[in-house]
C-alpha cells in the first residue's frame, strides 16, 4: 500500500488543488523536462518539452490509482514512463501530419510494471531525489525565520565560515551554530516528509541514507549531511539557470 503523505497528496492532486499541482510541477518539472529533451534529440523545441511535461504530470494524477505495488515499480518509474508514452504519442501525432493522416493518442496502460524496460539509469535516479531535496530546502526556507535560514545560507549554501557570518550579522558564533542546527533539524524532518510523499517503495523510502543525508543522525553525521545538500543545491539552481538559458535562446 502506499503510504498516508503519499494517498494523501494524491488525493489533493485529484481535487484539483492547485497548490498541489504546482508543488509537482515545481519539483519534477525540471527533471521531466531534462529526460524529454534528451529523448527528443533536438526534434523538439523547449516550448514542446514544456507542454509534455504538463502533460506527464496530469497523466500523473489521472492514473496513479492504479499503481500496483506488489510488482515494486518505483514513483520514479511510473513518472518515466507515463513522459515516454507521452513523447512516444508526439512524434507518432507528428509523423501522422506527414503522411497527412489522423492519428488518436494511445491509451496509457500500466503494462510496463511487469517488467517493461522504460530506460531508467542512474543519472535519472539521482536527478528524482536531488528534486525531492531541492523540495524540502524550499519548504524550510519558507517556514523558516528570515535570520536563521540566511545564517544557513551563508554557513552551508555559500560555504561561508561560522566567524565571517557572526561578524557579518552582528551575534556571535555560537550563535550561529545553535540557529544553523535549528534550521537543519527541520530541513531533516522536511526530508522525512517529502521523500515518504513521493515514495512508492522501501527503497526509495532509504534513498537519504544511502546518498550520505543522514536523517537519524549522530554530531558527526551533520558535517556531511551540509556538504550533501550543499552540492545538491547548487546543482539545481545550475540545473534551473541551464533551462531558462535555453528557453531564451
Amino acid at each position: 500500500m502506499l503510504n498516508s503523505l503519499t494517498t494523501s497528496f494524491v488525493a489533493r492532486l485529484k481535487r484539483n488543488d492547485e497548490a498541489a499541482w504546482f508543488e509537482l510541477w515545481e519539483t519534477f518539472g525540471p527533471v521531466i523536462r531534462a529526460q524529454l529533451t534528451k529523448w527528443g534529440r533536438g526534434r523538439i523545441g523547449a516550448e514542446t518539452v514544456r507542454d509534455l511535461s504538463q502533460e506527464t504530470l496530469a497523466a500523473l494524477s489521472d492514473s496513479i490509482d492504479r499503481y500496483d505495488p506488489a510488482k515494486g515499480a518505483r514513483f520514479s518509474t511510473w513518472l518515466l514512463a507515463i513522459a515516454k508514452h507521452v513523447l512516444g504519442d508526439e512524434m507518432d501525432r507528428r509523423s501522422a501530419q506527414k503522411r497527412g493522416s489522423g492519428k488518436r493518442a494511445t491509451e496509457f496502460d500500466d503494462g510496463w510494471m511487469g517488467g517493461v524496460s522504460v530506460g531508467v539509469d542512474e543519472n535519472y535516479e539521482a536527478a528524482v531525489f536531488r528534486a525531492k531535496v531541492e523540495a524540502a530546502i524550499r519548504l524550510v526556507e519558507k517556514e523558516s525565520d528570515f535570520t536563521d535560514f540566511s545564517i544557513y545560507r551563508m554557513r552551508v549554501l555559500d560555504g561561508q565560515p561560522g566567524r565571517g557570518v557572526a561578524a557579518a550579522l552582528g551575534i556571535s558564533e555560537p550563535t550561529v551554530s545553535r540557529r544553523l542546527a535549528k534550521v537543519r533539524d527541520l530541513l531533516r524532518s522536511r526530508l522525512r516528509e517529502v521523500i515518504a510523499t513521493y515514495s512508492f517503495t522501501s527503497d526509495e523510502m532509504e534513498e537519504a541514507e544511502r546518498n550520505g543525508l543522514a536523517l537519524n543522525p549522530t554530531k558527526q553525521d551533520d558535517s556531511a549531511f551540509d556538504e550533501c545538500i550543499a552540492e545538491i543545491f547548487h546543482r539545481q539552481t545550475e540545473l534551473r539557470r541551464q533551462e531558462q538559458a535555453g528557453l531564451r535562446d
